[in-house]
């Protein structure tokens, strides 16, 4: 297939850690769909920092198939940071996200495909039948689905699924940090994408175990709101910390006249109920939640005016070409 001057039409993004057992067989898998398919296309394999011989796995199918472009880290960043660098590194017009562990099948690809050939902007995979831990994987991921759709507003049955595909214009300025990767169709849907949702194949893991246990709902739900504050709060957010100040303060102020009437009206004495520090403390909350809005206004600005900064660090490249 000869080369794409203004790249390919497709990305492959497979973020890695310690997959040795895997990785031969999907990038047979993977490259055998994408040459039927008959689009010009890459395979960006982003190494997470692996310890065991994934590395040097990639680098002998990369030195048989030029389409196959190695991003390596110094060290173990997260499937975010990975899934970052590949978005950045990525040329094509589609950019496919897919695991390494051969529980997304390649063969999918195709049908995500012609769904945004029906004009949609993000493909998004669902695992309907998954072969997973029961409780663990199943049950967790329902929760967190449902979680996450009913406060971001996005409804989808399965955000974790990595297997899904995006216009590269939608998501090339998207950074992402933590474990905020599955909240990418968020972002994109925030800013009008059209999104859909298509059900996959889903294999059970042949090697090894999973990374992920039932910790990662906690994570989630911290990472979720995080997501809703830079949507609704990024730009003011003095918005947020100055309306719960005062919040307080008006609290503070009606405690205030509360403990007055009760002196005045009942005999009641100031120190005989708790009001006297409640209210101390509510005005003390409410001043220190405004100065902390004013804070993050400052911080607000430093940001938007500071250059950008990547959340990683790549130690070495192949079939990548040195401007």
């Amino acid at each position: 297939m000869a080369p794409d001057p203004e790249g390919p039409a497709i990305s492959v993004i497979v973020p890695i850690f310690n997959e040795e057992g895997s990785i031969v067989r999907l990038c047979d898998e993977l490259l055998r769909v994408l040459d039927s398919i008959g689009r010009s296309f890459e395979v960006i394999c982003v190494n997470d920092g692996s310890t065991d011989r994934s590395m040097g796995l990639l680098q002998e199918i990369a030195n048989r198939r030029k389409e196959l472009r190695v991003v390596s880290f110094c060290r173990n960043y997260g499937q975010t940071a990975a899934m970052m660098a590949g978005i950045d590194y990525a040329r094509g017009r589609v950019i496919i996200s897919i695991d390494a562990d051969l529980q997304n099948d390649p063969q999918d690809i195709p049908e995500l495909l012609a769904k945004m050939d029906e004009g949609f902007d993000v493909v998004s995979g669902w695992r309907k039948e998954r072969y997973d831990a029961t409780i663990r994987r199943n049950f967790v991921s329902r929760v967190a689905n449902r979680i996450i759709s009913r406060i971001s507003g996005v409804h989808l049955h399965d955000y974790g699924c990595t297997l899904k595909a995006y216009r590269r214009e939608m998501v090339k300025d998207v950074r992402l940090y933590g474990e905020m990767h599955r909240f990418v169709p968020i972002y994109v849907s925030w800013m009008g994408a059209r999104l859909c949702e298509i059900p996959v194949r889903h294999h059970a893991r042949k090697f090894d175990k999973s990374k992920y246990g039932i910790e990662r709902i906690l994570k989630v739900i911290l990472d979720l709101v995080v997501v809703k504050f830079l949507d609704r709060y990024l730009v003011k957010p003095i918005y947020l910390f100055g309306g719960f100040g005062l919040l307080s303060l008006l609290l503070s102020i009606s405690l205030t006249a509360l403990m007055i009437w009760l002196k005045l009206c009942e005999d009641v004495s100031m120190v005989q109920t708790p009001i006297l520090p409640l209210t101390a403390l509510t005005f003390l909350i409410g001043v220190q939640s405004i100065l902390l809005g004013l804070i993050a206004e400052i911080l607000a600005r430093t940001y938007f005016e500071a250059r950008e900064r990547r959340a990683y660090t790549v130690r070495e490249t192949f079939n990548f070409q040195t401007d």
